[in-house]
């Protein structure tokens, strides 16, 4: 093997490297992935949960939102959509936990409060779901349809244990900051 051959090598890749251009960025014909731009911006993890939590992926949206907890830091609005994730992925003590921890923090989130009663109303618990639910009523001065059905179909099931809500009335929804809404299927 002729002794030039590894600087020969070693000119040609470092040749290679000039022609990426000096800002890290590869041309369009090469064949390697382009570099990343550290400089940017992440985007929000409340808002990637957000987006995942619509296409009805929940086990992603959790991860997101623990990212956007490492973001933001422990707020309300992180722990509220960590607990609504939960919920959807049918781990109702973690959701219930959790959706008290928010309320700790912010005893006047209306989504935590709507939510955490959809907890309670899946976990069997009617008259403590009544109660939330019509917190979270008060709390948002009844503008919000899906809190408003909520709250009336909790005090049907409190004041009637024999009440038996119609097929398209099988469902409670969850609400989160922004006017989204994410609707749960009741578990037979």
């Amino acid at each position: 093997m002729p002794r030039h051959l590894p600087a020969l090598a070693a000119s040609v890749l470092l040749l290679a490297a000039c022609q990426m251009g000096g800002d890290g960025f590869r041309s369009k014909d090469s064949p390697f992935a382009p570099s990343i731009d550290a400089s940017a911006e992440d985007i929000d993890g409340l808002i990637v949960g957000h987006r995942l939590m619509a296409a009805g992926e929940y086990e992603l949206a959790l991860k997101a939102y623990y990212r956007a907890a490492s973001q933001h830091g422990a707020t309300v609005d992180v722990y509220s959509a960590i607990g609504s994730a939960n919920l959807h992925l049918g781990r109702l003590g973690q959701a219930e936990s959790t959706l008290r921890d928010a309320i700790d923090l912010d005893d006047s989130f209306v989504p935590a409060w709507n939510n955490l009663g959809v907890v309670l109303m899946e976990k069997g618990e009617v008259a403590e779901a009544a109660q939330t639910f019509q917190t979270a009523f008060a709390l948002d001065s009844g503008r919000t349809d899906a809190i408003r059905e909520n709250l009336r179909r909790a005090l049907a099931m409190r004041d009637n244990p024999d009440y038996a809500p119609e097929d398209n009335e099988e469902e409670f929804s969850l609400v989160r900051r922004g006017g989204g809404v994410y609707l749960l299927l009741t578990v037979k």
